[in-house]
């Protein structure tokens, strides 16, 4: 291999080793190393930094607009009450639910879909006495699953489209992913409505009666208050519904079991666990206040407060420091109470936990905290605890005609893709439907630049050579399996990388593999970059692999390994699928 092609693999190699532990966000390390690439002197500025001059981030921005119209007006929520029924057969539920919400993400970006259906669908097991975990991991592959139909499903599909236009071959056609996209859907969707029942496991508690989110929390007895000196028993906190009593911390000694005879005293520290609903319970309770000091100066200083669960990606500030160390309290005017990780709660100190993508964290605010930020990437998702859905407003029909245009203006050629998004967007807020500053936070600022600098790191991969070497060399290793086996090899190459760095810089590697496999091979080019499209969204494995995975690791009470049972099946069908789609051309 050439020098620059070494410094290339070097650099890669940090990147991935920088995403995978968790040192640095997916933007941070994307456009890091596309700046490392280019001081190296491996690319120039026109190749490092051609991702900002392609149509892709910009089209991704203007389809956040039109998202945040959408959610903001509550067009989607007609179909979000449809989509829960109250049918016995978890089958019959499972169906209302994903096949609607894969169409739905064939037009919308999954993220803000799974945003407004993931609350809805908790509150709906809980009030049906589900399991919430029985369908937000359906939930959430489906939309991916509907994303890979249309070039505006997911932002993987249109960095493939701005990668084509880039080598000079034609962007991709508003529905020409559905070439491989629709039967891998299909076939997709069927087996998640199948198989969740029998391979998903019920996340809950035994003590809960409905299922939830178990935490645990803190409350100080108040000296010389309405429980000091009265027993567990007769200060009401015996048999609570779905929480209890696990230990009290009595100046550093802890007390476990607690004893229904035990007496409480001022200052006594007292541990409770239980589903997240029944802990907001408690800080009602007379004679018992948080212990987290910054809860207790929250609830104190403001009237109007609210509980709320939010979720941490991998962007978050929040990941890998404490509470503590953000000065939660004062960034956010709220303050945490609990924190959920993997099906269980989180018993250190909440100021000194260390925090991870994927966590839950049970927050206590005004009650505008959510419209704050939920458009910020510090939170995945925000909802608010026993809030009702929001209803649809007057201007929702706006926000469906803006819809409407990106599909209906590219598929009758009046306006490319870009162009009826951006139109699109620009009209939104000429309408009044979003205010400018709406309509800036709206855009996922990290996901835009992240695109933008993951054109530069394939434009490294190419031109340093090392496309062509990783090309010749799945050519050689797979090549006593014959062309299928070469497929194969890009396909899953493609799908392990999007586990490990995210899908758009995922394609963005393979891409100029791709192109080289194509060279070596009699397949149509085109036809394999969009099942690397396809491939580069199939994020089935795990929960930090793909955000709306993320955002129903929390709230589904999941532990990591349950990503595995569904995901597993359709990562062979997509693998299997897309194989010989292709090679069928």
């Amino acid at each position: 291999m050439t020098f620059e092609a070494w410094i290339t693999v070097a650099v890669l190699a940090a990147m991935i080793a920088a995403l995978v532990t968790g040192r640095v966000s997916p933007p941070v390390g994307v456009i890091g190393g596309t700046a490392v690439l280019y001081v190296a002197g491996v690319t120039t500025a026109d190749q490092a930094f051609s991702g900002f001059a392609n149509t892709a981030p910009i089209t991704v921005a203007g389809l956040y607009v039109i998202a945040g119209a959408i959610e903001k007006t509550g067009a989607i929520q007609p179909v979000a009450r449809a989509l829960l029924g109250q049918s016995s057969s978890e089958r019959s539920n499972l169906a209302r639910l994903v096949w609607p919400s894969a169409a739905s993400s064939a037009f919308l970006a999954n993220t803000p879909i799974v945003a407004m259906l993931a609350p809805a669908v908790t509150r709906w097991s809980d009030e049906t006495g589900r399991s919430a975990s029985t369908y937000l991991i359906p939930l959430s592959y489906g939309t991916i699953l509907g994303g890979a139909l249309t070039v505006i499903g997911t932002s993987t599909n249109l960095v493939v489209s701005g990668l084509l236009e880039d080598s000079g071959a034609e962007p991709l056609g508003l529905f020409e992913l559905a070439r491989i996209g629709l039967p891998i859907a299909v076939v997709g969707l069927v087996l998640i409505v199948v198989l969740a029942p029998v391979l998903l496991p019920e996340r809950r508690r035994p003590r809960a009666t409905n299922a939830g989110r178990d935490f645990t929390v803190s409350m100080t007895v108040m000296p010389a208050g309405a429980v000091d000196g009265v027993s567990v028993a007769d200060a009401g906190l015996r048999n609570l519904s779905g929480v209890f009593l696990a230990e009290i911390d009595r100046a550093g000694k802890a007390i476990a079991p607690v004893r229904p005879e035990q007496t409480l005293r001022g200052g006594d520290r007292l541990v409770f666990a239980g589903q997240v609903d029944n802990i907001v319970d408690l800080q009602g309770t007379k004679g018992l206040k948080p212990t987290e000091t910054d809860a207790s100066e929250v609830l104190g200083a403001q009237r109007d407060t609210a509980f709320f669960e939010v979720v941490l990606g991998s962007s978050s500030p929040l990941v890998g420091r404490t509470v503590a160390e953000m000065d939660f309290r004062a960034r956010y005017q709220a303050a945490v109470l609990a924190v959920h990780r993997s099906g269980a709660p989180v018993k250190e100190k909440i100021g000194s936990a260390r925090l991870r993508v994927g966590d839950t964290l049970l927050v206590v605010a005004g009650k505008d905290f959510r419209v704050r930020w939920r458009d910020a990437g510090d939170f995945l998702l925000v909802s608010r605890l026993d809030a009702p859905l929001p209803a649809t407003t007057s201007q929702a029909p706006w926000a469906g005609a803006a819809l409407a245009a990106v599909v209906l203006l590219p598929m009758f050629g009046v306006l490319s893709v870009t162009r009826a998004t951006i139109f699109a967007a620009i009209c939104l807020v000429l309408v009044g439907v979003l205010r400018p500053r709406e309509a800036r936070d709206a855009v996922d600022v990290n996901v835009v630049l992240m695109i933008g600098g993951a054109f530069g790191l394939g434009e490294a991969v190419r031109v340093s050579g090392l496309a062509d070497r990783i090309a010749d060399g799945i050519f050689d290793g797979l090549g006593w399996a014959g062309t299928a086996g070469t497929v194969v090899g890009v396909i899953v190459a493609t799908m392990v990388l999007t586990e490990l760095i995210t899908n758009a810089a995922a394609v963005a590697l393979v891409f100029p593999i791709a192109l080289g496999v194509a060279d070596q091979t009699d397949l149509d080019p085109r036809l394999l970059m969009i099942g690397v499209a396809v491939a580069g969204s199939a994020s089935f494995l795990t929960p930090i692999g793909y955000q709306t995975n993320t955002m129903v690791y929390g709230p589904g009470g999941y532990r990591f390994t349950d990503y595995l049972r569904l995901g597993v099946p359709l990562s062979l069908l997509v693998v299997g699928g897309v194989t010989s789609l292709v090679l069928m051309g």
